[in-house]
């Protein structure tokens, strides 16, 4: 198992040298110098500007915003920090949701309870985040007035450390819902037909002959199995927060690496937009890798291969 992840490992270089190139490339054909500020001898041949560049990356160089006058890092640290928050509480409001209902409608499939979880599921599916994100802006936000619907709080310095973090999660609660209820869709789906799959094995029908209580057999054998898929795809689903934040950031105006990506490409902002393209391609491979290690670790099936 070990050498397996390692290996797993190892690929992402290749991997990141590869995207590294791409976005390289991209780099020099757009107008003006998006690297300016990266790139010391701009005459040099093509591979060693790019081995500049990378070396720069290395020391945290990502060049200079001119619309924010500020190092791209400097810029880009912050707001990632609050893209981290919005798709860890998101995440967590996945599976909270995801998990009851999946294994609701899959152990008492047919039932009225599996046919409305069915219904709702499919409107969740086919409503685009952003218009899922207006409309809890407008019942919970102007409507019940229980939560804020833009931004992020100013926090004093003299505040607690709870009252910090209670204030972040009240601002966050809108748009971490939001991510929910449109990632939760295809995590309960994954989950409902496991456990229907999972129901018809021979090894659950010997569970039951032999009179193994049915919580039992739903815990150990059934749930176990059928969840697999979804613990899987557990770095997947990060990557897919991180990279979707873009739209409820927008809806939210909260301050995210998200917001700032569409924010600079209406100014043209070149640095910028080349270090979050870094940032997202680099998300998805650690992802991809993520989800293969813990699918090595949880599934005994693939240890053996």
């Amino acid at each position: 198992m070990w050498n397996r992840i390692l290996r797993r490992l190892l690929y992402i270089v290749p991997q990141l040298l590869a995207f590294s190139l791409v976005v390289f490339a991209l780099a020099q054909w757009m107008p003006g110098d998006p690297l300016k500020g990266s790139l010391m001898n701009p005459d040099s041949p093509w591979y060693m500007r790019y081995l500049q560049w990378l070396a720069n990356l290395f020391r945290g160089d990502f060049g200079l915003s001119y619309t924010y006058r500020m190092p791209v890092a400097v810029l880009i640290g912050a707001r990632l920090a609050n893209t981290l928050w919005l798709a860890g509480a998101a995440l967590l409001l996945t599976y909270l949701i995801a998990v009851p209902l999946g294994v609701y409608a899959g152990r008492f499939d047919g039932s009225l309870g599996d046919r409305v979880i069915r219904f709702l599921n499919s409107i969740s599916s086919a409503l685009p985040i952003f218009i899922g994100a207006l409309l809890l802006v407008w019942l919970f936000g102007f409507q019940m007035a229980l939560f804020p619907t833009r931004g992020m709080p100013l926090l004093p310095e003299s505040q607690t450390l709870l009252a910090s973090l209670l204030n972040r999660l009240h601002h966050l609660a809108l748009p971490a819902l939001a991510f929910a209820l449109s990632a939760s869709a295809s995590t309960i789906q994954r989950l409902r037909s496991g456990i229907i799959e999972a129901k018809r094995e021979d090894y659950v029908l010997t569970a039951r002959s032999k009179g193994v209580p049915e919580s039992m057999v739903y815990r150990k054998h059934i749930f176990r199995n059928s969840s697999l898929p979804i613990t899987a795809l557990l770095g997947y689903d990060v990557t897919g927060l991180i990279g979707g934040s873009i739209f409820v950031e927008y809806v939210f105006s909260y301050p995210g690496i998200g917001r700032l990506l569409i924010s600079s490409l209406e100014t043209r902002d070149f640095s910028v937009i080349i270090a979050l393209l870094l940032i997202y391609g680099l998300a998805a491979l650690i992802g991809t890798v993520v989800s293969d290690i813990v699918l090595t670790i949880v599934d005994p099936r693939v240890r053996m291969r």
